[in-house]
């Protein structure tokens, strides 16, 4: 669908802790790269939501406030919840949850990417090649559970894994995708993996079974098969191998967090969350109260979801000059690492949160003109 014009609206909900730092200099980084590529406009409103909210309020959200999600054409997403805000049943405050479920964002797109002079703790020197996505399931699988989870008499605990054919398919038409784009761009192998545990639950095997259905009609790609506890083996033992890896909700949530351990923690850790109709784009990190305030937050992986953004908008919309500031910025960050301009706390430097900021806009017009 081609855009009527390039105005798009951005629901950003900053979310808790940190993510109140990182979405500000992000909304900076943002303004930048609109501003050096033109063509288009966004329009950014915040909205409160998250355990600082529900201290407030007493609910996650307002109803309000998760509307203009749903009505916005994405949504930015800092990071939510704070470890001593708990709702009477002992969970989290995790609005994101319910946006996952009610907008269909059931393909959560995690890349793992190693950046120039980050440290990585594989000794082998393939492992600066480690360039991959995890693509995890979203809406279904054991988080299908969630508040619907049921202790019997204080003796047992259930819940309840969902697997369904149609959600399946658009998952593995999501991996088919990616893989293809990646292959285009020179930096994927053309290989789809479907992580799995087949070989024990019935569930499992009708998740393969679909995968391979959906690969049957992409014969210019390659296809894998590993058990769940085989990937997590060669995700340290060989990560270099892998291009896109398709798997279940509770799956993805664990090897993705994994394999951000490979490339630097999980400020390094973006997040796309993709519907047929809804964007969401997040860090996968936490909020840290620990940190919160000081200024030297990671704010990298919360670049690089805006980034995709604009790469997710400008697919849909047709939106050229979207996908050449997505890119714009991603390269921007890059070149920061790669030049020493950007050296987070987390990753041993002593480069805060703005300057951070500060550094991708400044290489932004060496990475608009690459």
């Amino acid at each position: 669908m081609v855009a009527k014009n390039a105005n798009f609206t951005i629901a950003v909900y900053p979310g808790d802790g940190i993510g109140i730092e990182i979405m500000a200099e992000t909304r900076r980084v943002l303004a930048a790269a609109q501003a050096a590529v033109g063509g288009f406009a966004l329009e950014l409103t915040p909205y409160a939501c998250g355990a600082g909210y529900y201290q407030e309020s007493g609910e996650e959200i307002s109803d309000a406030s998760f509307e203009a999600g749903r009505n916005a054409d994405a949504i930015l997403l800092g990071a939510i919840g704070l470890p001593s805000v708990r709702k009477p049943d002992g969970t989290e405050i995790s609005p994101h949850l319910r946006m996952r479920q009610e907008f269909g964002l059931y393909a959560g797109v995690r890349p793992v990417k190693l950046y120039p002079n980050v440290k990585t703790p594989l000794a082998d020197a393939r492992a600066r090649n480690i360039d991959l996505i995890i693509l995890r399931e979203s809406t279904e699988g054991l988080f299908a559970s969630v508040g619907k989870g049921e202790v019997i008499d204080d003796r047992e605990a259930r819940e309840t894994l969902v697997i369904t054919r149609s959600v399946t398919e658009r998952l593995t038409d999501q991996a088919i995708g990616l893989a293809r784009g990646r292959k285009a761009a020179g930096n994927g192998k053309g290989l789809v993996t479907c992580v799995d545990k087949a070989n024990v639950f019935a569930a499992y095997a009708f998740f393969r079974k679909v995968f391979n259905e959906r690969m049957d009609k992409a014969s210019d790609l390659a296809r894998a098969h590993a058990y769940v506890d085989a990937a997590a083996l060669d995700l340290v033992r060989k990560p270099w191998e892998f291009d896109v890896m398709v798997m279940e909700n509770m799956f993805g949530d664990i090897l993705s967090d994994l394999a951000a351990g490979l490339v630097g923690g999980m400020g390094m850790a973006p997040c796309a969350e993709i519907g047929d109709e809804h964007g969401l784009f997040q860090p996968a990190h936490g909020t840290a109260p620990d940190i919160a305030g000081m200024g030297i937050a990671n704010p990298s992986a919360m670049i690089v979801s805006a980034a995709m953004m604009l790469n997710w908008l400008a697919e849909k919309h047709d939106a050229p000059a979207l996908a050449d500031a997505g890119r714009g910025i991603e390269r921007a960050l890059e070149i920061g690492f790669a030049n020493g301009s950007v050296r987070p706390y987390d990753l041993g430097g002593d480069t805060g949160t703005a300057a951070i900021a500060d550094a991708v806009m400044a290489a932004l017009p060496e990475a608009l003109g690459a």
